[in-house]
């Protein structure tokens, strides 16, 4: 039986896998596993971003938590990093998230941050997953029922986080793009406040359009609308987009090139590294950076660590070698300065106040990354084990052997989602596509034997 929780918490679409009565359960059993006797006056905060399903499922959590005689306190929408930000402000219990991410509208999910604002470790949800069917959570009456309430402006402690070390950024010009998701009335907020001049892109709260061709998920539009600047005169205008729960930020630069999260890496790490604030001048990511990432921070001196593919695996490494910068090609960059998990807005604040404060341009500060030919596809598939098969096995080998040495490939299954990824990088950007694309295709042919049969 496979486990619950994914590499970024319960993942599945709204009322059908992840259901109000599984929100129930996991309620009751988180409030068991964050809470104990000692801590039974502290609340359990719950945020979500803008999903239909969002207050269907929040009713359902804060329903099981208060059922177990545990307080809740709800945040209503919220980006991911505020509700680990506040957590820990407060002193809360811990905190739990409602939203899918980047994934489509119709998907949902729930993870949790404990009272020190991380993620919970495996053994946590672990504990979680196996008290959901247990009789043994208690099932108080009268006083003894927990009480739900709404919060009374506690997102002050994440707009005060925000801003904290941030530059004047009067003079530059931000099209910002929500994503129609959480960070739709905080990124442009707090982006004023600072002196930015601000041009909204789906910042509403409409979760029937959350990551439709839109946000972090697809620059094309947010690229459309600073070219068009661009061609207008403008030549400080640099576009931010979110994802849904907006924990990853990407960003367009000022000649209208999309940059991914490598770049941004790049130039937090090289500013924190002239600061003397980069912990063994060392910036942790993932399997899937690029070559011409690492390429570029070597020329400087800084080394790159790389771990499995999801952003719970670079916090690990970070806090296991006392680093304090890491982060994910598609947009999460974990800055321990400000907060203990990917911040999109944190991050489009630092990085804009690098721009501003060194009186450059985002294109100059990551021109040195040269990036080497990669490409990767998906294969929609529920079926996990495809990729345990002797014949997939053997195609995976074969693609490598023809890459060559120089080259890597990736081969894995989505942690987030129905997909396996396929990801290939080499100095032949030819031969890098003509392996993507046949291994793909033969991965495609046995996920359809595996259904016809």
């Amino acid at each position: 039986m496979s486990r619950l929780f994914g590499t970024d918490g319960i993942r599945g679409v709204a009322n059908r896998e992840l259901t109000p009565e599984l929100a129930l359960r996991v309620g009751r059993a988180a409030a068991v596993v964050l809470l104990d006797a000692a801590e039974a006056n502290r609340p359990i905060l719950v945020g979500r971003d803008t999903r239909l399903s969002g207050t269907m499922l929040e009713a359902g959590l804060i329903a099981g938590i208060t059922s177990a005689g545990r307080d809740a306190t709800s945040l209503g929408i919220v980006p991911t990093p505020a509700v680990a930000c506040v957590t820990r402000a407060i002193g809360a219990a811990g905190g739990a998230v409602i939203s899918a991410s980047h994934n489509p509208i119709a998907d949902n999910g729930i993870k949790f941050f404990g009272s020190d604002g991380f993620k919970l470790s495996d053994e946590l949800e672990d504990r979680i997953e196996a008290l959901l069917g247990s009789s043994d959570i208690p099932r108080p009456t009268g006083a003894g029922v927990g009480i739900a309430r709404v919060a009374q402006n506690l997102a002050r402690h994440y707009y005060s986080a925000l801003y904290e070390g941030a530059a004047d950024l009067n003079g530059l010009h931000v099209v910002v793009d929500c994503g129609h998701g959480a960070a739709y009335a905080v990124a442009p907020y707090a982006l004023r406040k600072l002196g930015a001049r601000v041009t909204e892109m789906n910042c509403d709260a409409d979760g029937g359009r959350i990551n439709v061709a839109s946000g972090a998920t697809d620059l094309r539009g947010l690229q459309a609308a600073v070219r068009q600047r661009i061609d207008a005169g403008e030549r400080r205008v640099i576009g931010v987009a979110f994802d849904g729960d907006a924990d990853r930020a990407l960003f367009v630069d000022e000649t209208g090139t999309a940059i991914t999260g490598d770049h941004v890496l790049f130039a937090l790490g090289r500013s924190m590294q002239r600061r003397g604030e980069l912990a063994g001048n060392t910036i942790v990511a993932t399997l899937m950076s690029n070559v011409g990432f690492e390429r570029a921070l070597r020329k400087h001196g800084l080394n790159l660590i790389r771990t499995a593919v999801g952003d719970r695996y670079v916090l690990e490494r970070m806090r296991a070698g006392g680093f304090v910068l890491g982060g994910e090609q598609s947009g999460h960059a974990i800055d321990f300065r400000y907060n203990t998990t990917g911040d999109g807005p944190r991050t489009a604040i630092t990085l804009l106040s690098i721009v501003a404060q060194e009186q450059t341009t985002l294109h100059d500060l990551v021109r040195e990354i040269v990036y080497a030919p990669q490409m990767l596809l998906n294969v929609r598939s529920e079926r996990r084990d495809v990729l345990e098969l002797p014949v997939i096995r053997d195609a995976i080998a074969s693609a490598q052997a023809q890459l060559g040495e120089a080259a890597r490939l990736v081969v894995r299954a989505s942690g987030t989602e129905p997909l396996i990824r396929v990801m290939a990088e080499g100095e032949d950007r030819d031969a890098v596509e003509q392996t993507v694309r046949h291994l793909v295709s033969q991965i495609e042919q046995e996920v359809g034997r595996s259904v016809s049969t």
